[in-house]
């Protein structure tokens, strides 16, 4: 299997602006090659916004068409979440499109209550596992990063696949997790996290990162406008966990529906 090659796209999000946004990551866009996946922060239409009425749309509107174009002009996947509607429910989503016009995608399970999330977004309840030219992916949003239950790794899947938007104010908590994530899951881990300041006048200043499966940083960026790519060798994962198989005596267990 060929190596993943992964571009994490951190950079700054208008509030509740969606045009902008896009016309913002249309230009960033542009500028990449050469990959296989590109991901985009937490909400990265609108910003983190507690206004899904206002902000949310079906998986047929503007922004998942938007992402059908990019993918289908670029022939690269695409992924970030936004607010969707669907049955009179609101779900911070997270969509990956493929250049066929595919989507995928996953619902948050945690919604982050100090924000007021779990009162306006319906959680999601099933963990899923994405495949990428043969990688299995496994994508989680933000505040999902803090509960270790639902990401560990039965040995189904390769990345653990974060997007965010993480306040500067708890970005060592940010770290330290990506990269525990990382080694108890004996897995990749990229995660994306945008910068700049939102309407809510909280600050962001990036830290995306990907770990290898023993925690060593193979991307990190501070805080600039910037694309973190890397390419992920399959060949080192396989090797790792065959020589180290500690995933064969994890502990069995299965976690509830919300």
């Amino acid at each position: 299997m060929h190596d993943l090659n992964i571009s994490l796209v951190q950079t700054l999000v208008a509030w509740e602006d969606k045009q902008t946004n896009l016309d913002h990551f249309s230009q960033i866009i542009e500028t990449i090659s050469d990959t296989d996946l590109v991901v985009l922060p937490e909400m990265f239409n609108t910003g983190f916004s507690m206004n899904p009425s206002k902000n949310g749309e079906t998986m047929q509107g503007p922004t998942i068409q938007w992402m059908k174009r990019v993918t289908k002009q670029k022939q690269f996947e695409l992924a970030g979440s936004l607010i969707i509607e669907e049955n009179d429910k609101y779900f911070n989503r997270f969509v990956k499109v493929s250049p066929s016009g595919e989507t995928e995608y996953y619902d948050k399970r945690h919604a982050f209550s100090m924000a007021g999330e779990d009162k306006v977004f319906t959680k999601g309840s099933d963990r899923v596992v994405w495949n990428t030219k043969g990688w299995k992916i496994c994508p989680q949003v933000c505040y999902d990063l803090r509960f270790p239950v639902w990401s560990r790794n039965d040995l189904a899947y390769d990345v653990l696949l974060y997007t965010a938007n993480w306040p500067e104010k708890r970005i060592s908590h940010w770290l330290a997790l990506t990269k525990a994530r990382a080694i108890e899951n004996q897995c990749y881990v990229a995660a994306v996290n945008r910068i700049g300041q939102d309407g809510e006048g909280i600050d962001y200043n990036g830290n995306s990162v990907i770990f290898d499966f023993d925690g060593q940083s193979l991307a990190h960026n501070l805080g600039q406008d910037v694309v973190v790519s890397f390419s992920l060798p399959k060949e080192k994962l396989d090797n790792r966990r065959a020589q180290f198989p500690v995933l064969n005596d994890r502990d069995s267990f299965s976690v509830g529906q919300v």
